[in-house]
């Protein structure tokens, strides 16, 4: 099991939002996924995990590098 996986996010400049990326140490592959707000992309991310590990494998944690970090637009 591992305690901690790191997905690579970076802005989708397409759709706006975000891309996250898990490439497998053990070369199966990984995961890549997408959101159009942060909220979306967690649960996205969260939903990925759970499909691509076995329950006994789930890391515990997940976490959201983010290439660039995202800003608040103020009105």
């Amino acid at each position: 099991m591992n305690a901690e996986i790191t997905f690579t996010v970076e802005p989708c400049h397409e759709t706006g939002g975000y891309v996250a990326r898990w490439d497998d140490p053990l070369g199966r592959g990984g995961i890549t996924t997408q959101g159009d707000s942060l909220n979306e992309l967690q649960e996205m991310v969260a939903d990925a995990v759970q499909g691509f590990f076995e329950p006994d494998e789930k890391p515990q944690q997940v976490r959201l590098h983010f290439v660039k970090d995202p800003v608040l637009q103020m009105a």
